[in-house]
C-alpha cells in the first residue's frame, strides 16, 4: 500500500467537498434575495460538478470541481405589490433555491468531508505503526 497515494486521493476529495460546502453555503445565503431592480432576475441556484483527474506524478486519479453550474429551473413567484423588486403584475421573483435540498447536500458533503478526514486518520496510524515496527 502507497501511503503518498492514499494521501493524496483523500485530500483531493477534501478539497472538493469542501469548495461544494462553500457553493451550498452561498446558495443558502442568497435563498431570500430579490432582484436589484424591478422584474429583475434574483440569485439562481449553484450547483458543483466533480470529475476525476488523473495525477501523473503519484500515479493515480484524484477528484477535482470540474464546472460550477447554475440551476435553470424556474423561480419562485410571490405577490407582493409593494416591494421595490416587483414586477408590474406585483409578483417579485425569489431563487430556485430550496432550503431543505440544500441542507440534505451540505449534510452529503459533510460526511464525505468526514469520511476522507478518517481515511486520512486510519493511513497516519498505519505510518506510524509501521515506523514504530522498524524502530524495534
Amino acid at each position: 500500500m502507497d501511503f503518498m497515494k492514499t494521501m493524496a486521493i483523500a485530500a483531493s476529495g477534501l478539497r472538493a467537498q469542501a469548495s461544494r460546502m462553500r457553493v451550498i453555503s452561498q446558495n443558502i445565503a442568497n435563498a431570500d434575495s430579490t432582484a436589484t431592480k424591478p422584474g429583475g432576475d434574483p440569485y439562481r441556484r449553484k450547483m458543483v460538478t466533480f470529475k476525476s483527474e488523473f495525477d501523473r506524478q503519484l500515479g493515480v486519479n484524484e477528484v477535482s470541481v470540474g464546472r460550477i453550474v447554475t440551476d435553470k429551473s424556474d423561480f419562485r413567484l410571490k405577490y407582493e405589490p409593494g416591494n421595490p423588486a416587483a414586477d408590474s403584475k406585483g409578483e417579485v421573483k425569489y431563487p430556485n433555491v430550496n432550503a431543505l435540498v440544500e441542507l440534505t447536500d451540505m449534510r452529503e458533503a459533510q460526511r464525505s468531508y468526514e469520511a476522507n478526514i478518517n481515511l486520512i486518520t486510519a493511513t497516519r496510524r498505519m505510518l506510524q505503526r509501521t515506523i514504530d515496527i522498524l524502530k524495534t
